[in-house]
């Protein structure tokens, strides 16, 4: 089963049928809601919104361990996140969809590992490519086969948030070899890593990062919700062609 963490725009599935929902606990506390159990053009999904369905967790406060332990509890076989970023790079403009290669985490004081308890060994995981090759693959061939048009690759940025970059850092992050830059890709990749869950992403570009493009005077909130509320759209349309080849 196929299970999908929406991001900022992407609190419900509107093409997802949905069955039941399911209160989860975990030994790491409350995921962001309830798993939201039911399929997507005749194939089994579960979907979580990692802000909750309100939209009231900020990025730094979100129980990655809690939900990443509810989706392994449930026999998920693979996770997509879906979450919206600041380009950094020229081509990646407001709307572009794109599914990153690599990561570069800047987060900080978040619980990162499900190995770090008294009686626990540590655990040191292979993280050379974050995200599943294969599960990569199935994004972009789903796109293509949804008509969509996705950027290929990339290094997403992983910063503490909530509140968004400055210019300097932003260069910063280009300098270090970012491309892209979000709040939630860490530690949620490296949890699901841990658990043995095939892991990717799917990264809607919001807008352009500070001090670049249109966001040179400053980014505008209102700008970013018209763009995921266009480009979500799209989203649906590729995790449907995912759903389908996933299988479930």
């Amino acid at each position: 089963m196929l299970a999908i963490i929406g991001g900022s725009g992407l609190s419900q599935l509107s093409n997802m049928e949905v069955r039941r929902r399911k209160a989860m606990r975990t030994p790491y506390g409350e995921p962001s809601g309830a798993l939201s159990l039911g399929a997507i053009a005749g194939r089994e999904v579960l979907f979580l919104a990692r802000h909750g369905y309100g939209h009231t967790i900020p990025p730094h406060r979100v129980n990655y361990r809690a939900n990443l332990w509810s989706l392994a509890a449930e026999g998920v076989t693979a996770v997509v996140s879906v979450a919206s970023v600041g380009g950094i790079r020229a081509d990646l403009l407001p709307g572009v969809i794109a599914v990153p290669a690599q990561i570069i985490d800047y987060t900080h004081g978040r619980r990162s590992t499900f190995f770090d308890g008294d009686d626990q060994r540590v655990n040191h995981v292979d993280f050379t490519e974050p995200y599943d090759r294969a599960l990569r693959q199935g994004c972009i061939e789903a796109a293509r086969a949804a008509g969509e048009a996705v950027v290929e690759g990339g290094v997403y940025a992983a910063t503490q948030g909530p509140r968004l970059e400055t210019a300097a850092e932003i260069d910063r992050l280009e300098r270090d070899g970012a491309h892209m830059v979000g709040m939630t890709g860490m530690p949620e990749a490296a949890l699901a890593r841990e658990l043995g869950l095939p892991y990717a992403a799917i990264a809607v570009v919001a807008n352009t990062a500070a001090g670049r493009g249109a966001s040179v005077q400053g980014v505008h909130m209102e700008d970013i919700n018209r763009v995921l509320q266009e480009a979500m759209g799209r989203v649906r349309r590729i995790l449907e062609k995912l759903a389908q080849s996933h299988g479930g």
